[in-house]
């Protein structure tokens, strides 16, 4: 498999766009999933420049509701209806705010997905093609994460898991639900031990996050492939590159499995 960073807080390098958000193109066996949009049209750019064609995607699947994985598919060109993969949350969730244009936002957003998609609502694991899964709602189970953001607890936030001959891949949004509890609902829906473990892990220092927790719980499963992105503080990443020796992707790089 493939998987194809379009956005992300950092660009690999110059001839990539960046913007703080996320999304993936992913090339799995005959399966083309698009896993979250941005914030803006620069998962299509750097998909243009990558010579990705989007229109092959047989599946968009969507990690949770907040506009830097959503609001980028005001700015999606398909020619045909696509499958949508998502929690039903994201279908009416409105990030609690005064500012009326963040929620015009939302309400475009929430109609460009009724005119323009087949909406696949999905609260539990979800089978988007053999070996491949959008994880559904993430049970808390680690103790040490508070599977929140700020006061909301976050029911639709969740992230893909795809089987392969090495073990399980994880590819996560921005992980509100906590990097951990997401890696064991993975290993349950996949039945495989861990892989590889990339995306937003969620880690920010102004939210008083388990850093130390986390570390020691990788360092437990030992995955062969951590890749901590988009929502990691720079600090927090300096502590998994030298402790794991993770490198930092952005848009514009490739993993491939």
């Amino acid at each position: 498999m493939k998987i194809h960073l379009l956005c992300e807080n950092e660009a690999s390098d110059m001839v990539w766009l960046a913007e703080w958000g996320f999304s993936a193109f992913i090339e799995y066996g005959d399966a083309r999933i698009l896993f979250d949009t941005g914030f803006s049209d620069v998962y299509q750019r750097n998909a243009d420049h990558a010579g990705i064609d989007l229109e092959t995607a047989d599946t968009v699947a969507i990690s949770h509701f907040h506009r830097d994985h959503t609001r980028g598919l005001l700015y999606h060109r398909f020619k045909s209806r696509k499958k949508l993969v998502l929690h039903p949350r994201v279908l009416t969730a409105v990030l609690k705010t005064d500012e009326e244009g963040i929620k015009k936002d939302y309400a475009d957003i929430h109609a460009v997905i009724d005119r323009d998609f087949d909406v696949v609502p999905s609260e539990g694991a979800y089978e988007m093609a053999p070996g491949a899964f959008f994880l559904g709602e993430v049970p808390r189970v680690t103790g040490f994460e508070s599977g929140k953001f700020e006061d909301d607890p976050m029911v639709d936030d969740t992230a893909l898991a795809f089987r392969t001959p090495k073990g399980a891949v994880v590819v996560s949004g921005c992980s509100h639900a906590g990097i951990c509890n997401i890696c064991e609902h993975a290993k349950t829906v996949t039945g495989q031990p861990l892989h590889a473990v990339l995306g937003g892990f969620h880690l920010l220092a102004a939210e008083n996050p388990p850093v130390d927790e986390t570390i020691g719980y990788f360092q437990a499963e030992a995955p062969e492939v951590l890749l901590p992105m988009h929502c990691v503080d720079f600090p927090t990443l300096a502590k998994f590159h030298q402790v794991f020796g993770s490198p930092k992707y952005g848009a514009g790089d490739v993993l491939e499995v």
